[in-house]
């Protein structure tokens, strides 16, 4: 959540920015609430003050009735206001966070992705021969996906993955894994980027694939209605991405200066309900229901965050032009760089079969929003507490990379090239 005294302070500016990225708060509201929680709380410790006094004044002997009569008003008016604060409490919460993360100024302002910004495009297109096919074409000619059976004992949008492409996965998490846990090459990165940050390299986790619901509202990453799943008859949630149950990982923490920065690459499959897309996507292996995924999540100080972003942002580039796909680069605007971001790029990469680019990187820069509601801080060297920045990224979203590279690496006789890169991971095997 945002800061409650940025808000005090800047009270048109928030609701301003708020509206740029779709979220139309009302300022003046949570600044009533705001004041009047204040007050009541002043009363509540004023109440409470009083009955400590009257209390030390009753110790020691036999309390005259009117103290005690005095111990009971006081007690009776003191629960009233502290269910009085607690409501108003709740009602500030609530509206407290309603209110997004607030843009950074190179953020384009745009009502709609469409007003998203090309950055640039890097790679070229691969020169396939005849019409290119789709990946669903392709793994059912080569057996290697199949959604026909997948649907009869889950539904749509699952599949089955075989063979080759299973290998294939497996061969791009150990391919990422060294390649983040490389500190030469994370070296390397920071000095083409020219970044004042550490070059410590990525600690590979898998964590749990669901969490409680505490946590994940404090996330501000809890989306009940068009993503996530939620386990009946259990306070826990289905996690739609690795880095939910990664940034909420040291939740009411103080961590010390010295772990600085921490930067995780975490495995886990997820689940999105995709509520709102039926029709779209259905026949691939592009937007499924369950997916495995590589995220990266860093916790940085407030002034290495940003360029803990655009360290992740040179991971993706660099991972992108190792597998040799075409990639635009893409600066997402006010509307679409979602809730909790202050920042977000989207990388989109070159699909043969649908003639298009696609999404299949995220980066998202979070300041202090979320580690404030996860109560994340940081132990300075001098003793200062400060908010922690929080930054995620996708490494690979299995699904959409696996199709890119069938698409982009097929052959006019039907048959899928592996990406050299790869090789060694595939014990030498050049194609599927």
């Amino acid at each position: 959540m945002i800061d409650i005294q940025y808000i005090r302070d800047n009270p048109e500016q928030v609701a301003e920015k708020a509206k740029q990225k779709g979220y139309p708060v009302d300022v003046t509201q949570l600044l009533h609430i705001d004041e009047e929680r204040r007050n009541v709380l002043g009363i509540v410790e004023g109440l409470r003050q009083q009955r400590n006094e009257n209390s030390d004044k009753m110790k020691g002997g036999k309390p005259e009735s009117e103290l005690i009569a005095q111990g009971k008003t006081i007690k009776a008016e003191l629960a009233a206001a502290e269910e009085r604060l607690g409501n108003i409490n709740a009602q500030f919460e609530t509206l407290l966070r309603s209110v997004p993360n607030m843009p950074l100024d190179f953020v384009p302002i745009g009502a709609h992705e469409d007003e998203n910004v090309i950055v640039k495009t890097v790679g070229e297109k691969p020169q396939l021969e005849g019409v290119p096919k789709h990946d669903y074409q392709l793994g059912a000619e080569r057996d290697l996906i199949d959604k026909e059976r997948a649907a009869k004992i889950a539904g749509a949008r699952f599949a089955y993955l075989k063979g080759g492409l299973v290998r294939l996965q497996f061969g791009l998490l150990q391919f990422v894994m060294d390649t983040l846990g490389d500190e030469a090459i994370i070296r390397k990165l920071v000095a083409d980027n020219d970044l004042q940050i550490s070059t410590k390299p990525f600690t590979p986790v898998l964590p749990p694939a669901m969490l409680r619901t505490a946590p994940y509202v404090a996330s501000a990453r809890l989306n009940a209605e068009e993503v996530t799943y939620k386990i009946e008859q259990d306070d826990l949630w289905l996690n739609a991405s690795a880095e939910h149950t990664l940034c909420t990982m040291y939740w009411d923490e103080i961590l010390s200066e010295d772990m600085f920065p921490i930067r995780y690459l975490g495995y886990s499959t997820s689940f999105r309900r995709e509520a709102g897309t039926y029709g779209k996507d259905e026949e691939g292996i592009f937007r499924l229901h369950q997916f495995d995924k590589l995220e990266m999540e860093s916790f940085a100080t407030p002034e290495t965050g940003l360029q803990e972003h655009k360290l992740h942002i040179a991971i993706q580039e660099y991972l992108m032009q190792q597998l040799g796909l075409s990639y635009q680069f893409i600066q997402k605007c006010t509307a679409d760089i979602g809730k909790p971001n202050a920042a977000g790029v989207d990388l989109n990469c070159w699909f043969p079969g649908q003639g298009k680019y696609r999404e299949t990187h995220t980066a998202d820069y979070m300041t202090d929003y979320q580690s404030r509601d996860l109560k994340i801080r940081i132990r300075r060297k001098g003793g200062r507490i400060e908010l922690v920045h929080t930054a995620d990224a996708t490494a690979f979203a299995f699904s959409r990379i696996l199709k890119a590279i069938i698409e982009n690496y097929q052959t006019a006789d039907g048959r899928i090239m592996i990406p050299e890169i790869l090789r060694p991971y595939m014990g030498g095997r050049s194609e599927l």
